[in-house]
């Protein structure tokens, strides 16, 4: 498939001047889809025109890897399970040209799939069915993030991005670039992993219950179970002890929730 540009086609893509909310950005982003499934192609292009994106849509990663390559978007989504080429594989070799920032979407049982597109440099994840307001909070964020790091990661980059370094014992986190270590180490998490994690080392020794790392990692509007949460937490912990067999400084208090302790 190639990009789609027939003045009607719902999966066009849109030109500055189009009726659409204009976007968070000096200018507008382009957001590239890659799935099978025409109707998530068409109900995401749509929402995203919406909110102001510009958008390309491919059938499958064959169709979409010269493309991506040769003309960049501000960001992708990935299907995992396509033909031709599946998401997995178009990852690994986009990852060999280029640092493009990349979304999965992703079945729930796929977790071994999840982690090993984190591994080769996927930035998030989202679980089908998914929330297409989620989805849209995930794609600023890492939008935002990527940002300083498109300015060259000139001087003071991370000053007007408007985070503030957290230094916490043998953490660090940058949230203007979404970095983390450990012992200088570099950890690799998703956004929503980071929001937990900065909800939590913001305020070491203080209890946030499940709720409230649910408010500082989801939209208002989008609903997780307390399970989500200790999913992340898992795999939080377990991405730290990758680095640090053992990092113990998530706490969990039951029935309360999770500290985080810098000593």
């Amino acid at each position: 498939m190639t990009d789609q540009s027939t003045p009607h086609d719902p999966l066009a893509t849109k030109t500055p001047g189009d009726d659409a909310a204009a976007p968070p950005f000096e200018r507008q982003r382009t957001i590239a889809l890659v799935d099978d499934d025409r109707n998530i192609l068409t109900t995401l292009s749509i929402a995203l025109q919406a909110e102001g994106f510009a958008t390309r849509v491919y059938s499958d990663g064959e169709a979409a890897l010269a493309a991506l390559q040769d003309n960049p978007p501000d960001l992708a989504v990935f299907d995992i399970k396509m033909p031709r080429m599946d998401g997995m594989e178009l990852l690994q070799k986009l990852r060999a040209k280029s640092s493009l920032p990349v979304i999965f979407l992703t079945s729930k049982d796929q977790e071994e799939d999840e982690e090993a597109g984190l591994a080769m440099g996927a930035d998030d994840y989202i679980a089908k069915p998914f929330s297409q307001r989620l989805l849209l909070a995930r794609i600023r964020a890492i939008l935002r993030r990527a940002a300083p790091l498109a300015e060259g990661d000139q001087p003071g980059a991370a000053a007007a991005g408007g985070g503030q370094l957290i230094a916490r014992g043998r953490l660090t986190m940058d949230p203007a670039r979404h970095q983390v270590t450990w012992d200088g180490r570099n950890v690799s998490l998703t956004v929503t992993e980071f929001l937990i994690l900065e909800a939590l080392a913001q305020r070491p020794g203080v209890i946030k219950s499940r709720n409230q790392l649910m408010d500082a990692a989801y939209p208002d509007d989008v609903f997780v179970d307390d399970r989500t949460v200790d999913s992340h937490i898992k795999r939080l912990r377990r991405k730290f002890r990758a680095v640090d067999d053992d990092f113990s400084a998530i706490e969990t208090l039951y029935g309360a929730g999770y500290s985080f302790s810098d000593g």
